[in-house]
């Protein structure tokens, strides 16, 4: 079994991938978090976790759910279990932290890996897209890496931790991620060009924890109940680039993974 979260592609893609080669079932873990996250294991069957990397540590959605899930198992310890988290650069101490939350499960990690793609948060005045040359770049070595990681977590490869720590992963998980939890995760700041916005609803659609009041010949409206994930998947998709995250995004560029 797979538990995944995308906002702009990245991850799905990632996560199509690795379902391709080793034919296990997926679940998209804002859509699981909803019921009762209750599920069986069958006999030498995979756990994985494949997600982006939200301010050097898993996502808050990803955490509430391992929190909340139940793996019904004989000896769940004996199923390989690996994690595997995209980002536009270092992922700093993720999967730390990740493992920090499946202990609490009876579960760690066999093995992990990074993914470098495509940059897409642009909540910070000096972070944006990357360049059309570095983007192709990033996606041409990242499927040759997916390639070899996938085989390695069918093969169930043990001890491989193939990870983008950064120089200062404990600064960058510790307290700049201190930093984005409390102040940076928020849909408090999106807002649209009414002069731009064509009512296309695409915003509320791609968005993966339904933030947004809108669809087909509304205005989006954020609900600001908390759930927000500042994914950035609203503003990336709009097709008008009629979104904006206060002034942070003025001027920038947008991606997705088609």
């Amino acid at each position: 079994m797979i538990f995944y979260l995308s906002g702009t592609g990245n991850t799905l893609w990632a996560m199509r991938k690795i379902a391709n080669i080793t034919g296990e079932k997926c679940f998209s873990i804002p859509t699981e978090i909803k019921g009762e996250c209750n599920y069986t294991i069958l006999e030498d069957e995979r756990i994985g976790f494949v997600f982006p990397v939200h301010g050097w540590r898993p996502p808050k959605i990803v955490r509430e759910f391992i929190k909340k899930m139940t793996i019904q198992s004989n000896n769940i310890q004996s199923h390989y279990c690996y994690a595997l988290c995209t980002a536009g650069d270092d992922i700093g101490m993720t999967m730390e932290y990740l493992n920090k939350d499946l202990a609490e499960k009876g579960l760690c990690t066999h093995s992990t890996f990074s993914l470098k793609m495509p940059e897409s948060y642009v909540g910070l005045p000096f972070m944006d897209v990357d360049s059309k040359e570095k983007e192709i770049d990033k996606k041409r070595e990242a499927a040759i890496m997916l390639q070899n990681f996938a085989e390695k977590i069918y093969d169930q490869e043990r001890g491989i931790n193939i990870l983008h720590h950064s120089h200062w992963p404990w600064i960058n998980s510790k307290i700049l991620g201190e930093v984005f939890v409390k102040w940076l995760i928020t849909d408090k700041p999106f807002h649209v060009d009414t002069d731009k916005c064509v009512k296309c609803g695409i915003c509320s659609n791609v968005c993966p924890v339904n933030d947004i009041n809108g669809g087909f010949g509304k205005i989006p409206q954020w609900k600001h109940n908390n759930m927000c994930l500042t994914c950035f998947a609203c503003y990336h998709h709009c097709p008008q680039h009629a979104i904006e995250y206060g002034k942070r995004t003025n001027g920038k560029g947008q991606y997705f993974l088609k």
